[in-house]
């Protein structure tokens, strides 16, 4: 009877895979799906290994860090959790304790000034000086704001040339602006005194003329200090009091 041996293996067929058999030592390595070193390079899972406080470990060494700072509402005006980062107002240029110390220097015009009162020199206390000033020109009635800044502008560029032609040493304009608008202090309690009488009279004309006087003295001496200028403070004075002067213009005439 015919059989159909074409499927059967034959001799050769059975030498050919004994000798190309895979050897029975041969091991494969099913990594369960927990097993986080299957993969060299990745990540540890987030979920498993971050402790409350945002620390990750890895190979048995822990990672901790505040990721959150814990507080109310007032902590976004804060630095808390940031180590070494400064408080926001000193990055903005708002130090209330230098602004109190220069202010000081000026209202007492007769103590010894330091030359370097103006290494950190800010802006901050006198645009807030500048700004009262123009306050109590308006609750006066004398609402002057533009010839205030036009002539605080102006009142400062002129003073930065001039104090550059005549010291060797020379100043910027940031510093030349600080110092005058901190020296305007008197004269915003001119500003103030406006608010309540009227000053168009001899009593405004005396207190506004010690004003200028005041102002000119506190300022040309912070230049004088800062430049080392002292055979030409009356030089330095000068052209600040015509300046003053014309703050005080404002303080006492209304200019209907």
């Amino acid at each position: 009877m015919w059989q159909d041996n074409s499927y059967a293996p034959s001799s050769s067929q059975d030498s050919y895979y004994s000798q190309h058999q895979q050897p029975s030592n041969l091991q494969f390595y099913a990594p369960s799906p927990s097993d986080g070193s299957f993969y060299p390079g990745s990540r540890p899972s987030l979920d498993g290994s971050m402790g409350p406080q945002g620390s990750i470990s890895n190979g048995g060494v822990a990672y901790g860090g505040n990721i959150q700072p814990v507080g109310g509402w007032w902590t976004a005006f804060g630095t808390g959790g940031f180590e070494g980062e400064p408080p926001l107002l000193e990055e903005l240029g708002i130090n209330f304790s230098h602004i109190r110390a220069k202010s000081m220097t000026v209202l007492n015009p007769l103590s010894h000034i330091d030359e370097h009162i103006m290494d950190d020199a800010d802006l901050a206390g006198p645009i807030l000086f500048v700004f009262c000033f123009a306050i109590f020109l308006l609750f006066s009635g004398k609402p002057n704001f533009g010839y205030s800044y036009g002539v605080g502008l102006f009142g400062s560029i002129s003073i930065y040339l001039l104090l550059n032609l005549m010291s060797e040493k020379g100043i910027d304009a940031y510093r030349v602006t600080s110092v005058l608008g901190y020296c305007l202090l008197p004269m915003v309690g001119i500003g103030a005194v406006s608010v309540m009488m009227t000053l168009d009279d001899i009593f405004g004309y005396l207190l506004a003329l010690i004003s200028i006087i005041w102002c000119t003295y506190s300022a040309s001496g912070i230049f004088v200090a800062v430049l080392r200028m002292s055979d030409q403070r009356l030089l330095v004075a000068y052209p600040v009091g015509l300046l003053y002067g014309c703050f005080a213009l404002l303080s006492v005439f209304s200019g209907k």
